[in-house]
């Protein structure tokens, strides 16, 4: 069996610095500490990433190209069950790039580009899950009309964009562990669905009740 190239130097470099990031915040993790988990020398991670707002940048494009494919998807949606894995797919992608959501209000003040990305992410966000609530509405699983619908999405994003914070604050020292990805991600999709339960059928809200306590398999937290 022929051997596996190695990894180019650069995508290791994205993925230790993720992995830091996550674990212990991003204002923690200084370019010394990324080079030396590296085992590289500090000049050969500045050759592929000049300043630390480099790698930030180069995290959220990945994390921007994997969310705005997903919300493509949104117009497939028909009913609960379908919002259900959508928005919890949301929350895993969240929950891959956890710093960021985690330390959003302070890498937002230091980093111009991510202020305005962000920015973009978020609106692209509320237009998929309008577009959710217009498809459920016409399947007939979902009694909402404009401008509830605006209102609702809005709210939608607040939670998925500040739901890690939230259960950060909680509890400081375990909400974001990875043995707590799937009990967290979980609570998160519940909340964000809570707000159609005054809109659904009884069916709906029922099959909502019952995904809410079924096991997740959706995907694998880090």
């Amino acid at each position: 069996m022929a051997r596996k190239a190695p990894r180019r130097t650069a995508e290791r470099i994205l993925e230790v610095t993720l992995d830091l990031f996550n674990r212990f915040g991003e204002p923690n993790v200084s370019t010394t500490l990324i080079s030396s988990e590296l085992g590289i020398s500090p000049g050969n991670l500045y050759y592929h990433y000049p300043a630390k707002d480099a790698l930030i940048n180069a995290l959220f494009d990945r994390h921007d190209a994997a969310v705005s494919e997903l919300l493509q998807t949104a117009d497939a949606v028909r009913d609960v069950e379908g919002a259900w894995i959508f928005v919890h797919t949301l929350f895993e992608l969240t929950w891959q790039f956890r710093f960021l959501y985690r330390d959003l209000n302070d890498l937002l003040s230091k980093n111009r580009r991510l202020e305005t990305h962000f920015q973009r992410l978020l609106d692209q966000k509320a237009r998929a899950l309008r577009t959710v609530l217009e498809g459920m509405r016409r399947a007939g699983a979902l009694a909402l009309e404009l401008p509830e619908a605006d209102a609702t999405a809005t709210s939608m994003v607040v939670v998925l964009t500040y739901w890690l914070s939230y259960e950060y604050v909680r509890d400081p020292r375990n909400a974001l562990e990875p043995e707590s990805a799937q009990a967290t991600l979980r609570r998160g999709a519940h909340h964000v669905l809570n707000l159609l339960v005054p809109y659904l059928g009884h069916g709906q809200r029922m099959h909502l009740l019952g995904l809410v306590g079924a096991p997740t398999s959706t995907g694998h937290q880090q």
